[in-house]
């Protein structure tokens, strides 16, 4: 019996022919697939390479760059997610492998897991910290408003800015406050308003929606662009219950653009209602005072100095003469002890002085150069001594020297 030659193939027609048979088998396109993220990377080109597990096996993935810049969140290891694409062969390399167009976290929706993982990566660089936050101004002169120019918002903010402080001016930026456009619009509006510094404070958001139509509010180049805003910023996105990122970074977050403009403003009916107070306060604290010192006045008045004021100058007068008469009978006094003092401290001084001794028969013996002699061992016979008394002076020469002896 005859047999067949076997059919011979290359290597790259195998790889091609089973390919072939993949991408035709109608249910490996699309494919859903639930798994846990491995080995996630993502490459320089923009593409994401990753695997995909469970307890029991795994395949590889890919996920090209158009598909990736439409993720809502950034994949990362140990990720659950329900993936959508299809399963083919990588010719080049001969592996089997899953290219992913489509990605959502698997229990979680993506806006979610995108908020939450924004949310801790700008929390990390310190964009939220209340240590950022700066105190509105009492009193500003302009307000700038960041929303829609269409919107019902925007009517809003208006109105209840000129009800409660008509004296402030309204700068109002229009920008686009849902879709792509969105963020690049807003962040230009908060940059212009930082430049020319033409607001005292900035209302920056938009009414309610789903979460997809303000998911420009959590933008991260509008996040930092308002952290980084020179102006006071209040952030009023959404109502009461809806939070985006921006609210974080702000310095003031309003639970809608009508607490916004509340909260930027003062109620002119409130402060004159102060001004009110604080006028009648000061006209019955200045009445109190001027009563006070009437009636004080009125006690000096009273008083015999004022009434008698001759009699008050004749009391005073003496009073004086008293002193005077004090001061001189103790200068007096104190004068004669001093003298008392000095002339025994010169009798003293007196009875010390070698001119006294000398008075009363003494002499004293100095050697030639002057230098007084104070024993006898400091001369010897033939010298010349000068000997002084006390009305002169006689040179004397030496003719014998005796020392006593010691008792």
């Amino acid at each position: 019996m005859r047999t067949e030659s076997p059919l011979i193939l290359t290597v790259s027609q195998l790889n091609r022919y089973v390919k072939s048979k993949l991408d035709a088998d109608e249910n490996l396109d699309p494919i859903f697939l639930v798994g846990e993220i491995s080995n996630c990377k993502y490459h320089s080109s923009g593409h994401l390479y990753f695997t995909l597990k469970d307890e029991a096996s795994q395949v590889r993935a890919v996920m090209f760059r158009s598909a990736v810049s439409r993720l809502r969140f950034r994949a990362e290891d140990g990720m659950q997610v329900l993936l959508r694409g299809r399963a083919s062969l990588y010719e080049a390399g001969g592996s089997y492998q899953v290219f992913a167009e489509d990605m959502q976290p698997d229990g979680a929706g993506a806006l979610s897991v995108a908020f939450e993982q924004r949310k801790q990566k700008l929390a990390a660089e310190g964009l939220f910290d209340a240590s950022r936050k700066r105190p509105l101004p009492a009193f500003p002169q302009t307000i700038g408003v960041i929303t829609s120019g269409t919107g019902a918002a925007v009517q809003d903010i208006l109105q209840i800015l000129a009800r409660r402080w008509p004296a402030a001016a309204v700068v109002l930026a229009p920008v686009a406050v849902q879709g792509e456009e969105a963020p690049a619009q807003i962040v230009e509006a908060l940059q212009d308003f930082g430049k020319t510094r033409c607001a005292d404070v900035l209302i920056v958001g938009r009414g309610g929606g789903s979460a997809e139509d303000l998911w420009a509010f959590n933008d991260e180049r509008l996040v930092r662009a308002v952290a980084a805003s020179p102006i006071p910023v209040i952030s009023a996105v959404g109502h009461e219950t809806d939070f985006t990122l921006c609210d974080f970074a702000a310095d003031l977050r309003a639970p809608t653009p009508s607490a916004a403009a509340e909260l930027a403003v003062p109620d002119r009916t409130e402060q004159r209602a102060r001004l009110l107070q604080t006028r009648a306060y000061l006209a019955a604290a200045a009445a109190d005072t001027v009563a006070a010192k009437r009636e004080r006045l009125a006690l000096l008045l009273s008083r015999g100095s004022f009434q008698k004021p001759r009699l008050f100058l004749d009391e005073k007068r003496m009073r004086l003469l008293q002193a005077l008469s004090a001061l001189q009978a103790q200068e007096k006094n104190t004068l004669h002890g001093a003298r008392e003092q000095l002339g025994s401290l010169a009798a003293k001084l007196h009875s010390l002085s070698p001119l006294a001794v000398l008075a009363r028969g003494y002499t004293l013996a100095a050697a030639p150069g002057g230098k007084t002699i104070g024993s006898v061992r400091e001369i010897d016979e033939g010298d010349t001594l000068t000997v002084r008394f006390s009305d002169g002076t006689a040179d004397c020469t030496v003719r014998t020297v005796q020392v006593f002896a010691k008792e």
